[in-house]
């Protein structure tokens, strides 16, 4: 990049700044925000952002980055009214965090307790596992599986969790995740069979017993696994199915 791209790019950054207190400081609604309030949008805004990356609308992406970037400078600006950090502060943070977390981009871990971790990652899957052996060493949180947020969406939840318990690994066998959701297939039939889904049982059974609950919840589950083992995301992967659904029901 050159001198006058950087300077471009810099005054853009100051202008979104810049237009960022002006509506903290004179817009009411922005006035009245703090980060619980503000949050939800930044979830919307990051799963627009995720559809226009998956459909491959640059248009779209475009606009919807701007969103989120403008999202991280209004929560960077109520760190700073409380004193605990500023937008320079988080990108401070985020700049040391990646170069730590890439011994095999950035030679600088000698110095930071980390020099004995594995400084090669020659795939994608090696520099993912890397990550969270590293993650876990700046801050050890007991459990495995500590950390994992329960307000994440239901399938990232799984996700997540499957991860996890396998050290950061993606590396799941296909066709062993298929055995086991074709015998939590087995499993369903069975309960189906004998609670009843018929209309008659769909009218007394309230929400569904317990028991098929749970085992939609193991099969659903599995099929997350199976998404994590194809390096699927299963929130895209359902949100495209149902948007395939929606448009063929418009359609007819």
């Amino acid at each position: 990049m050159s001198g006058t791209e950087d300077q471009a790019v810099s005054e853009a950054l100051l202008a979104l700044e810049q237009v960022t207190r002006r509506l903290r400081r004179d817009c009411p609604w922005d006035a009245a925000q703090d980060e619980r309030s503000i949050v939800p949008h930044t979830v919307e805004e990051s799963y627009e952002l995720a559809e226009a990356a998956h459909l491959g609308e640059d248009d779209k992406l475009l606009d919807e980055l701007g969103d989120v970037l403008f999202q991280v400078y209004f929560l960077s600006l109520l760190l700073e009214e409380r004193g605990q950090g500023d937008l320079g502060a988080v990108a401070r943070n985020v700049t040391e965090k990646l170069v730590r977390r890439h011994p095999h981009v950035f030679d600088d871990n000698g110095d930071s307790g980390m020099a004995d971790l594995p400084t090669e990652a020659a795939t994608p899957a090696e520099v993912r596992e890397n990550w969270d052996v590293i993650k876990q060493r700046e801050a050890p949180l007991g459990h495995p599986l500590a950390g994992v947020p329960q307000t994440l969406p239901a399938l990232m939840y799984a996700r997540k969790l499957q991860r996890k318990a396998a050290g950061g690994s993606d590396r799941v066998d296909p066709a062993a995740v298929l055995d086991e959701i074709r015998s939590r297939l087995d499993e369903a039939e069975r309960a189906i069979g004998e609670e009843g889904a018929g209309a008659q049982a769909q009218e007394e059974t309230r929400h569904g017993s317990q028991r098929l609950y749970a085992q939609i919840g193991d099969l659903l589950f599995e099929i997350v696994e199976l998404s994590r083992s194809l390096q699927v995301d299963p929130e895209l992967a359902l949100k495209l199915a149902s948007e395939r659904f929606r448009g063929s029901k418009e359609a007819s």
